[in-house]
C-alpha cells in the first residue's frame, strides 16, 4: 500500500560533541596572548546551547556534548566562537563554523576539524521570500505603441533573522539593466515581525518601445536596447542605530527566468552577499566537532508490524544468538547505535526485562574471569546503560541533584593533588571539602534504595539469580553483577558528567570538573569494593589514599552491600517515587502578566521559573521569594501560542480555569522542553481540556477565531502526545524506523551471512559465520530470511513515499524554495530508482541522510 505524505512525519535529532579550538587569533589589546573563549551552538541564527568559558587560552578545550530533537526547519548549523572581554564588559564574536543542513551527512560520526570563518553582516542570513513577477506588453490609450513592462510583486517573507531581539523588515527591489543602469524601489516597513506580509507591486519599464508589427519579436528587440538583465530583492532590518539598517539577505533573479506574458510565482531562500567571507584565508583558527544527525521519515505504526514482531521475538528466541536483536547488535560496528532503539522498543512493549535477562544469561554463560563481568561494551551492557538513563532519570535527580546543586553553589576548592593545587591553597581544607561532598553522595545513594525504579529492581533481581546459578560458590559475584551497572555505569558517570544526565545547567569550569572527577572516582571505587575486600589504598595516585581512608571504609562498603541487597530483592519495585517534589527544570523566561485585576496592566516581565513534580512557580530572581505557584493539577492545557498574537517567537500558554498564563522561552529548543515537561506532569488531570485557543485574547476578542467572549470554548484541538509518561517518553514507531535504517545500512552484511548459512553444514553447533557466532545454523538462516524480507517490504514503501514526495512538491513552493539544494539532490536521486525492482545488491538505495531526509 502506498503511503501518502500525510501519513509520514519527519523527526530530526542532533548530537554534537564540541572538542577543541586551536590557533585562534590573539587580541589586539590587553593580554594579547590570551582569550576567554566560549562557543555558542545555533540553528540558523537562533542560539540553542552555550559551552563553558575556557579562560586565558588561544587553544581552548571544551569537551562538552549537547543533544536535542530539532523542533523546526533550519538551513545552517552554526558554531560561534566568542571572546569574553572582561575589561570592556563585552562578548566579541571571533568567528564561526557554519554547516549547511544538506552537508551534515558528510561529517556524521566523524571527528572533524573545521576552519573558522569571519562573521559579518553580509553572511548572516536566514529566511525566505515569496516573489511574483511577469513581463507584459501594455497598450496605452493615447499611444499606439505597446510598452514592454516588468511587474514585480513582493508578497511575503518567512523566518527572517532577529536583530538584537527585534525584526522590523522592509524590502528593496532593484532592477539591473544591460547598460549598467539600475532602478530601485522599496516596500513599507513592517514592525516587530519576522514573517511580514507586504503584497506590494512595482512596475518597471523594460527597454524601448516597439511597433505593433514587431510585437512577436518585441522581447528579442529590447534585449539589444536598455533591457533588464536581473532583478534583485534585498531585505533589511530598519534600524536607527549607529550601524544603520541591518542586511537580512537577498535574492537575484535573472530576467531569463521570467517568460513573456507568463506569471513567475515562487518562494526563494535568502542568500548572503557575494562579498561575504571572501577575504577569509583560514587565519581565524579551527574548531574540532563531532556530529551525529539523524533524519527519519516515520510511517504509521502498522507498516512496522512484521519487523517489530521479529524484534520482540528476540527475548524468547532460542538460542539468543539466532535472534534479530542479537544479529543487529553484532553487525552494527558501534553497538550504541543499535542499543538505543532496541532498548526503547522493548521497554515500550513491556519486554525489556526478559530481553536483557536473555542477553545477560548468554554473556554470563561464557565468562571465564569474574572480574570482567559486564565491564566491556557488549550489547547487554549498552542496553542496560540505555535503560538506566531512561528509567532512572528521575531517580538520579532525587538522589544526586541536591548534593550537586550544593557543590555548584559553594564551588569550594577540592584539589588534593599537590602538583595541581593553586598557590595559597590548603590541602587539609581541600581534603575536608571533597570528603564532605563524597560522604553526602554516598549517604544519598545508600538511602535511595526504596526509590530505585521498579524496572531496574526487576532486572537487578534477575541478574542476582543468574549470578547464583552460574557462580554458586562465588558469593561476591551476586554483588558485582549489579554494582557493575548501578555504580560504574550509572552513578559514577552521572556525577562526572551531570550535564549529560540533565542534572545541572550550570557551567562546569576547570575547578568544578576536577571536583566532580574526584567524587566520581571515589564512588566508582566503592562500587569496585563491594565484591572484593582488596584494598584500593595502593592506588598509583598516592594523593587519593587520604580520601580512600576516610570514605572507602568497611562501614561504607557494608552500607553499599545492603543497598545492593535491597534493590535486587524487590522485583516488584516501589511505586512511591514521586511523593517528594523534585525539581524537573528551572531557568529564566519572560511571562505576560495574568491580569488578576480587571484593568491591570498586562505587561511582559522576566522571571525565574521552577517546575517540580508538584507545581510551577516563578520569582523575580533565582532563589527569590515565590511570586506565584500553580499546582500541576490546576493546569488544564499546555500549548504553543501563535506568533501573530504578540509578534513574539517561542511562546506557549498554560491554560487554567480562571486565566491563561503566556510565557516566552529563550529559544525553540527550550520552549519544546518546557512544554513537554509541563504536559507530562499534568497529563493525569481528569479535567484536562480537549479544545484551546492557539491565539491570545486581545482587544476584546480572540486573535485566532475572532470570538468576542473571553470564556468562549477553544477553537483548536489540544496536541495529541504520543506518550506523556512523566518518567519516559518513547516514540516506538520512530525507534522502529531507526532500526530499519540500521538494518538497511548493513544489508550487504546480512546477505553475506545468509549466503554463508546456506553453504554451512546444517546442524552444526556454535560456528562462526562472517564474524557472527551461530549456535544453530538452521534458526539463524530462518531469522536472516525473515529479516531481509521485512526490510525489503519497508524499503519498497519508502521508495513509494519518496516518489510521491517529489511528484507532489513543486520546486519554488514554500516547502521547497528555490535555492533548496536538499530538494534538488532528492529529486535527482529519485530519478535513479526503479520502484518495481526488489531490494538487491544492484538496486541503488537512497540512504536517509541530511542531504536526503527521506
Amino acid at each position: 500500500m502506498a503511503v501518502s505524505s500525510g501519513q509520514v512525519r519527519l523527526v530530526e535529532r542532533l548530537k554534537v560533541k564540541l572538542g577543541e579550538a586551536k590557533n585562534l587569533p590573539a587580541r589586539s589589546h590587553g593580554n594579547i596572548g590570551q582569550r576567554d573563549v566560549y562557543c555558542a551552538i545555533s540553528l540558523d541564527q537562533e542560539e540553542i546551547f552555550r559551552s563553558a568559558t575556557c579562560e586565558k587560552t588561544l587553544d581552548p578545550f571544551f569537551g562538552e556534548e549537547f543533544q536535542f530533537d530539532i523542533p523546526r526547519e533550519f538551513r545552517f548549523l552554526s558554531f560561534y566562537l566568542y571572546d569574553r572581554d572582561r575589561p570592556m564588559k563585552t562578548d566579541k564574536v571571533m568567528g564561526k563554523v557554519s554547516i549547511k543542513k544538506e552537508e551534515l551527512h558528510k561529517y556524521h560520526g566523524k571527528d572533524q576539524w573545521f576552519a573558522v570563518t569571519p562573521v559579518d553582516q553580509d553572511s548572516e542570513v536566514q529566511g525566505k521570500v515569496h516573489i511574483e513577477a511577469k513581463l507584459l506588453m501594455v497598450e496605452h490609450m493615447n499611444d499606439a505603441v505597446p510598452q514592454n513592462m516588468l511587474e514585480v510583486r513582493i508578497i511575503e517573507c518567512s523566518e527572517l533573522a532577529i536583530i538584537h531581539g527585534c525584526c522590523d523588515p522592509y524590502a528593496t527591489l532593484t532592477v539591473l539593466y544591460n547598460n549598467k543602469k539600475t532602478e530601485s524601489k522599496r516596500t513599507k516597513v513592517k514592525k516587530k515581525t519576522s514573517c511580514p506580509l507586504y503584497d506590494e507591486a512595482f512596475i518597471f519599464e523594460n527597454g524601448q518601445r516597439c511597433g505593433g508589427q514587431d510585437r512577436e519579436n518585441a522581447y528579442s528587440l529590447v534585449e539589444e536596447e536598455a533591457a533588464i538583465q536581473e532583478i534583485r530583492i534585498t531585505l533589511y532590518h530598519d534600524s536607527s542605530g549607529v550601524f544603520g539598517n541591518a542586511f537580512l539577505g537577498e535574492v537575484k533573479i535573472p530576467i531569463s527566468d521570467i517568460a513573456l506574458n507568463r506569471e513567475h510565482n515562487a518562494w526563494y531562500f535568502l542568500q548572503p552577499r557575494d562579498s561575504a567571507n571572501r577575504n577569509n584565508k583560514g587565519e581565524l583558527g579551527s574548531l574540532r566537532i563531532k556530529l551525529q544527525y539523524t533524519s527519519d521519515h516515520v510511517f504509521s505504526s502498522h507498516f512496522y508490524d512484521s519487523l517489530r514482531n521479529l524484534i520482540l521475538q528476540s527475548a524468547n528466541k532460542e538460542p539468543i544468538t539466532s535472534s534479530m536483536a542479537w544479529l543487529l547488535g553484532e553487525v552494527v560496528s558501534y553497538k550504541l547505535d543499535a542499543a538505543q532503539p532496541l532498548t526503547r522498543v522493548f521497554f515500550h512493549h513491556g519486554q525489556i526485562v526478559p530481553f536483557i535477562s536473555a542477553l545477560a544469561r548468554y554473556e554470563l554463560s561464557k565468562v571465564t574471569d569474574t572480574n570482567t563481568i559486564f565491564r566491556g561494551n557488549t550489547l547487554v551492557s549498552k542496553c542496560m546503560d540505555e535503560l538506566m538513563k531512561l528509567a532512572g532519570h528521575h531517580y538520579l535527580r532525587v538522589t544526586l541533584k541536591p548534593t550537586l546543586d550544593l557543590m555548584f553553589r559553594e564551588r569550594k576548592a577540592c584539589e588534593i593533588d599537590p602538583s595541581k593545587m593553586q598557590v595559597g591553597e590548603s590541602r587539609e581544607t581541600n581534603l575536608a571539602n571533597v570528603q564532605e561532598y563524597i560522604s553526602q553522595i554516598l549517604v544519598a545513594i545508600k538511602n535511595s534504595a526504596l526509590n530505585c525504579p521498579p524496572v531496574m529492581c526487576q532486572i537487578f533481581s534477575e541478574l542476582r539469580e543468574l549470578a547464583n546459578t552460574y557462580f554458586p560458590n562465588q558469593r561476591e559475584v551476586r554483588y558485582s553483577v549489579i554494582s557493575s551497572f548501578v555504580f560504574l555505569r550509572f552513578f559514577a558517570p552521572a556525577i562526572l558528567g551531570p550535564k549529560l544526565f540533565d542534572l545541572t545547567s550550570e557551567q562546569i569550569d576547570t575547578q568544578m570538573h576536577r571536583t566532580l572527577t574526584l567524587v566520581s572516582k571515589t564512588v566508582q571505587s566503592v562500587g569496585n569494593l563491594v565484591s572484593s575486600r582488596t584494598s584500593q589504598h595502593n592506588s598509583k595516585e598516592l594523593y587519593m589514599r587520604d580520601v580512600f581512608t576516610h570514605c572507602v571504609t568497611d562501614k561504607h562498603v557494608d552500607a553499599v552491600r545492603m543497598f545492593l541487597e535491597i534493590i535486587s530483592s524487590m522485583p516488584n519495585g516501589n511505586q512511591k517515587a514521586f511523593d517528594t517534589p523534585v525539581i524537573l527544570k528551572e531557568g529564566f523566561m519572560i511571562k505576560r502578566a495574568q491580569g488578576r485585576k480587571k484593568f491591570g496592566i498586562k505587561n511582559f516581565k522576566k522571571r525565574y521559573f521552577k517546575l517540580t513534580t508538584h507545581d510551577l512557580s516563578y520569582a523575580k530572581t533565582k532563589g527569590g521569594s515565590v511570586l506565584c505557584a500553580i499546582p500541576v493539577d490546576q493546569i488544564l492545557a499546555v500549548e504553543r501560542v501563535e506568533e501573530s498574537s504578540f509578534k513574539c517567537k517561542n511562546m506557549f500558554q498554560l491554560v487554567q480555569s480562571e486565566r491563561t498564563l503566556y510565557i516566552q522561552a529563550k529559544n525553540c529548543v527550550d520552549e519544546k522542553e518546557w512544554r513537554d515537561l509541563l504536559t507530562k506532569v499534568c497529563q493525569y488531570n481528569s479535567h484536562r481540556l480537549k479544545q484551546y485557543h492557539p491565539g491570545a485574547y486581545l482587544n476584546s476578542q480572540w486573535v485566532c477565531c475572532k470570538a468576542t467572549n473571553e470564556s468562549a470554548p477553544g477553537c483548536s484541538a489540544v496536541s495529541n502526545y504520543l506518550d506523556c509518561d512523566l518518567k519516559i517518553q518513547i516514540d516506538s514507531d520512530r525507534e522502529m524506523e531507526r532500526i530499519y535504517s540500521l538494518l538497511l545500512d548493513h544489508m550487504e552484511h546480512f546477505k553475506h551471512l545468509q549466503s554463508s548459512c546456506r553453504n554451512a553444514t546444517l546442524g552444526q553447533n556454535e560456528v562462526k559465520i562472517g564474524g557472527v557466532i551461530a549456535e544453530d545454523v538452521d534458526s539463524l538462516m530462518q531469522t536472516l530470511d525473515d529479516l531481509i524480507m521485512a526490510v525489503t517490504h519497508l524499503e519498497q514503501e519508502h521508495r513509494k513515499h519518496r516518489r510521491s514526495l517529489i511528484n507532489t512538491t513543486r520546486y519554488g513552493s514554500k516547502q521547497a524554495p528555490i535555492g533548496d539544494d536538499n530538494y534538488l539532490m532528492l529529486a535527482s536521486s529519485i530519478d535513479k530508482i526503479d520502484l518495481s525492482s526488489p531490494l538487491s545488491a544492484q538496486t541503488p538505495c537512497v540512504r536517509k541522510t541530511a542531504s536526503n531526509p527521506c
